[in-house]
């Protein structure tokens, strides 16, 4: 054998051997009953034992630390065969805990002095009337002096995704929750970046010219309006629930009540919306 030919012999036994120095000693991680290769969870669990904890502590009422377990499945896991049942759980966590009275970052402790009313401190924080009561179990606008208040502080915005159908409630870039909607018939809602400028309860419809009144079966309106800073659009209820996840409305994004009622009460005025295709 010449020189020449023991000299590719050994380079390639050499590279064999560092890649098998270099090889990852560590077992794919189990997520139920699929199988993640590459990923380790922050907390060192397999996936299942960290769903099985997440969903003890959103049963013990532990919303906060519960948020935490299920967003490290959510981005540590995309192809867990539960992945669904986590964002779903994900979503119901993070409206507990917005709507409860639990501390969080994006909460603040207000302790009511002279002057202030809800509508007020709703305005000086940048939330609603209706969440400060949620939050706070209060049955009227009444505050009283040196009653202390949760109040949430955080920045909810709107996505719309016409392509999907889906409205994304989300507070600053972490979405929060995301519901099923309908847009416009021929892909006539519009896109861009709006403002909401109007927010009513049982809205009255008015139907070229013809005023549809709240308690008519043709108002197409539902139970709430958030209208947008373009005449006429808005995210508004239905009366068709049925047709939810389709494109058959005249421009408008169309909620389910009980959705459109959740982020009414969350939402105020100048939240920003963007829809896109």
């Amino acid at each position: 054998m010449n020189k020449n030919v023991l000299m590719i012999a050994g380079g390639v036994v050499l590279v064999i051997v560092i890649a098998l120095l270099a090889w990852p000693k560590s077992k794919p991680v189990l997520s139920g009953d699929a199988t993640v290769t590459g990923q380790t969870p922050m907390s060192g669990k397999p996936v299942q034992a960290l769903y099985e904890e997440a969903n003890a502590l959103r049963k013990s009422g532990d919303m906060v630390k519960a948020k935490e377990v299920y967003k490290e499945i959510s981005s540590q896991y995309t192809d867990f065969n539960k992945i669904e049942d986590v964002e779903s759980q994900l979503a119901d966590v993070n409206m507990k805990i917005i709507f409860s009275n639990t501390p969080v970052a994006e909460s603040a402790i207000h302790e009511v002095k002279s002057g202030d009313t809800l509508g007020k401190l709703a305005s000086q924080y940048g939330t609603t009337v209706d969440l400060i009561k949620i939050s706070n179990n209060l049955q009227s606008d009444t505050i009283r002096l040196g009653q202390k208040l949760r109040i949430w502080q955080g920045h909810f915005n709107i996505f719309v995704d016409k392509s999907q159908n889906v409205l994304f409630l989300k507070n600053g870039d972490e979405v929060l929750k995301v519901y099923k909607v309908s847009t416009g018939i021929n892909n006539s809602t519009p896109v861009g970046t709006f403002k909401l400028t109007s927010k009513l309860i049982d809205p009255v419809w008015f139907n070229k010219g013809i005023v549809v009144p709240p308690d008519s079966p043709q108002n197409v309106l539902g139970s709430r309006w958030l209208g947008f800073d373009m005449p006429g659009y808005g995210i508004h209820g239905t009366i068709e629930p049925e047709t939810i996840g389709q494109q058959v409305t005249a421009g408008c994004v169309r909620m389910r009540n009980s959705d459109v009622e959740e982020v009414y009460s969350l939402i105020p005025l100048g939240t920003e919306i963007v829809i896109v295709d």
